[in-house]
């Protein structure tokens, strides 16, 4: 990807990032039917994994090189490499271990939150993600003892298809070892048109409400933040894409012929902006000022990603 027009692996000075994104494998045991990893475009063959020792190299040199101290290791699926995670988190403050659950986690340390991903009841979620999947999830989250020292957040993907039924997944884990659950919405393709993906923004806002509704109903569990669920609303959701804030506070890594790459975005190369529902995206947009603040105006005094956004001089696209 070097050249082109967002690489931010090559910009000379180097660009600063609190964090970055890292597909540590380019093979899963799932095969999801939204997964945006293994579209065409994206750098996705298992073949092109680095080995342990040669991984955490890299990663420690771009760690040093763009200033990092969160790391969110993803895949595939990460803990297929869980030697190499047990590793790794060693040397950032921050991890997020983005999983689909069907490995038994293994407890890294408070400095690791586990995002655990479900896209609704037993029944919708197989239909995505694999007959049996959910019980399995669910059988290793129940056996997590309680000296767990990892956060423990379950993630769905909100889709057009299970929209109205998200509610059953927080009541099925609402009184688990579970520690919240957030949710995302789907990210269509370029020119996606499948019963996942709504037409527009508009169209998405009845998702929105629900998941609203959950946040009234679950204020602790639902770990959506309010602001974030606003500024998804038609009137502000296109000023936040067309002001990514995730491309100026996450650097998306894939590994891609034995080296690390720098796609166009966290969600690839042809995810389509007008239609973004990430949760990366509208949670940090919440935390930072920027344009969308005339419409929906800021309700928390600054924290800690605003206060690196100013001292890194960082500027929003």
């Amino acid at each position: 990807m070097a050249g082109s027009p967002w690489d931010r692996l090559g910009s000379d000075p180097p660009q600063p990032f609190p964090a970055a994104m890292l597909n540590v494998t380019n093979r899963c045991n799932l095969s999801c039917a939204h997964c945006f990893i293994y579209t065409d475009g994206n750098p996705n063959d298992p073949a092109g994994d680095l080995d342990d020792a040669a991984l955490l190299a890299e990663v420690e040199r771009v760690r040093d090189r763009h200033g990092l101290y969160g790391m969110l290791w993803m895949g595939g699926e990460p803990m297929l490499r869980w030697r190499l995670l047990e590793r790794g988190v060693r040397l950032f403050s921050r991890n997020v271990i983005t999983t689909n659950g069907t490995v038994p986690l293994r407890d890294f340390g408070p400095a690791v939150t586990y995002v655990v991903s479900l896209d609704g009841p037993e029944d919708l979620n197989d239909a995505v993600r694999g007959e049996g999947v959910y019980r399995r999830v669910r059988r290793n989250l129940l056996a997590l003892p309680e000296s767990f020292s990892s956060t423990v957040q379950l993630q769905c993907v909100v889709t057009r298809q299970n929209q109205a039924r998200v509610s059953e997944l927080v009541e099925a884990f609402v009184d688990t070892p579970v520690d919240g659950i957030a949710f995302t919405f789907h990210v269509p393709q370029q020119g996606e048109r499948s019963e996942l993906a709504w037409r527009d923004v508009e169209e998405r806002e009845v998702a929105v409400d629900l998941v609203l509704e959950l946040k009234e109903r679950y204020p602790r569990f639902v770990w959506n933040h309010r602001r974030a669920l606003a500024l998804m609303r038609p009137g502000a959701a296109r000023v936040v894409t067309a002001h990514c804030p995730a491309l100026a506070t996450v650097l998306p890594l894939y590994v891609e012929r034995g080296r690390f790459t720098n796609p166009r975005c966290c969600y690839g190369n042809h995810a389509d902006c007008d239609r973004c529902g990430a949760w990366v995206v509208f949670a940090h947009a919440a935390k930072l000022p920027g344009p969308w603040d005339e419409i929906v105006p800021p309700t928390d005094p600054p924290g800690p990603l605003a206060h690196w956004f100013a001292a890194a001089g960082a500027r929003l696209p």
